[in-house]
């Protein structure tokens, strides 16, 4: 009797390139996502963890393209995606609208959550183990992020 192969398909360089290019695409929509929703917000405390999470981002995002670097890539992603832009403009709307810091948290949960899958992603595939585990440590840094503002939309109601 034979067994199923658990063979599983190992990435090419090329394949981790392209998957860190979209980890760091996200990276670009949070960092500009945090920083111009929380100068909206009207609760100071909010807007200072906006502010510092915005950096996070950039430092992720940093890190990565160090590791990308190391690997000969020297033009990793420079913008956000379509999506995060029209995400954030749309939160700008709203805050120019007089949104509330509850309207404006349900943009930001919705931009944590599009974060979440792109790191849920990359994580699926067999990434060497530097890079898997880099991803994994910023994944759960993300996660912890997601549920701050999903608890603090909550909260503001």
């Amino acid at each position: 009797m034979s067994t199923p192969s658990n063979e599983s398909h190992k990435v090419t360089n090329q394949e981790v390139k392209e998957t860190l290019h979209l980890v760091i695409e996200s990276l670009i929509d949070g960092q500009e996502g945090f920083q111009q929703i929380g100068e909206h917000l009207k609760d100071e405390t909010l807007r200072r963890y906006f502010a510092a999470e915005s950096l996070k981002r950039a430092s992720f995002r940093g890190e990565i393209e160090t590791l990308l670097h190391s690997e000969g890539d020297h033009n990793p992603k420079g913008s956000g995606s379509i999506s995060g832009t029209l995400r954030r403009s749309w939160g700008d709307l709203k805050a120019h609208l007089g949104g509330s810091d509850h309207t404006l948290l349900e943009t930001a949960e919705a931009a944590e959550d599009s974060a979440k899958k792109a790191y849920k992603e990359a994580l699926e595939k067999e990434l060497p183990l530097p890079v898997h585990q880099l991803l994994s440590t910023q994944y759960a840094h993300v996660q912890e992020s997601h549920d701050y503002v999903k608890a603090a939309r909550d909260s503001s109601k």
